[in-house]
Parts: C-alpha cells; sequence; structure tokens
C-alpha cells in the first residue's frame, strides 16, 4: 500500500508502517528529522498529491494521513484573531483563512482512505464533526490532549492499550507518581 504521511517530519508514523511492509513517506516543507531521508518527501503537500512524473515516489496513495498545522485552527488559539499576538488581526484573520483552505484541501484530495488529525478547533463547525476524538491514554501513554480524527474510508481507532495511571507525564517530559 502506497501511504503519505502528510506534514510529518518525525517520520514516526512513516516508519510504523514502513515495519508492517508498506511503502510509506513522510512529507514536509522542512527536511526529515527521523533518521530516513530517503523516505521523505520535502515538498509542498500539494506538489506530492499532484504527481510530477520523475519525483521519485508513487503516482497515487492508497491512504493518506495528514496534520495540518493548527496554529490558527484551534480552540485555545482564538486570542490570536483578537489581537493579542505578533500577528495584527487582520493578518490573523488572513492566516486561520488560509489554514481553513489547507485542511480543506486535503479533505479533498484524490485517495480513498485519508484521516486528517488535528486538536479540538475551529474545523469542527467549519467543516463538520470529526469522526472520532481520541486520547493519548487510549494507547499506552499516560497523558490527556483530546485529538480530534476526519476519517474517510477508514474505520475508527480502537483503543490499544489503556495507560497506567500510577504514573503520569508532565508538560516537562519528566515521568512522577501519581501519589507523589
Amino acid at each position: 500500500m502506497n501511504v503519505l504521511v502528510a506534514c510529518e517530519k518525525t517520520q514516526e508514523i512513516t516508519k510504523a508502517f514502513r515495519a508492517l511492509g508498506h511503502d510509506a513517506y513522510s512529507n514536509d516543507i522542512d527536511k526529515c528529522t527521523g533518521g530516513h531521508p530517503e523516505w521523505h518527501i520535502k515538498d509542498s503537500v500539494h506538489h506530492v498529491l499532484c504527481y510530477s512524473p520523475g519525483r521519485g515516489y508513487p503516482i497515487w496513495w492508497d491512504l493518506i494521513i495528514a496534520h495540518p498545522p493548527c496554529t490558527f485552527l484551534t480552540v485555545s488559539n482564538t486570542y490570536i484573531t483578537r489581537g493579542c499576538s505578533k500577528y495584527t488581526k487582520e493578518e490573523a484573520i488572513e492566516e486561520r483563512r488560509m489554514a481553513k483552505l489547507f485542511f480543506m484541501s486535503l479533505v479533498h484530495a484524490n485517495c480513498d482512505k485519508i484521516c486528517i488529525e488535528n486538536p479540538i478547533g475551529i474545523m469542527s463547525t467549519e467543516y463538520r464533526k470529526p469522526d472520532q476524538i481520541i486520547q493519548p491514554w487510549q494507547f499506552g501513554h499516560p497523558e490527556s490532549k483530546a485529538t480530534c480524527l476526519w476519517l474517510k474510508g477508514l474505520p475508527l481507532l480502537q483503543p490499544s492499550k489503556i495507560a497506567d495511571f500510577k504514573k503520569y507525564r508532565c508538560r516537562c517530559g519528566n515521568i512522577f507518581d501519581v501519589d507523589a
């Protein structure tokens, strides 16, 4: 299966698909940090989706997993459009408009199986509610961060390992006992 992991430079998802035998590629406008530049397409996702012969990657994608930038899409970021940031209110409104267009371009990509991941944000009202909201603790990580998934042609994720909450991880990455 040809898998494109868009807006990903760490290659964690790409490596997992490669380990399962798939022809997976990470894609970002920045270089990869995952150690496999031969599996990374450093280019605009739009160039990748509109394949140009001779670029060295598949002509079609069986699965797209996309992580569009969330800076201007998150609910927690509404302060930006109020002018409480380095952006003027007008700049922030334009950045949000462009972020929504980028998100929707991924929704409408020519692929039968698409997963778009983003935190809780404006796309739940601007586009539609997500198909699923997952938490890291449902997959063995002792953190809480609601993550929305918009799916096309894919089943819902099933929790694989509920985290052990005898320990928790703070934002700095340290792990502590719950009763400490």
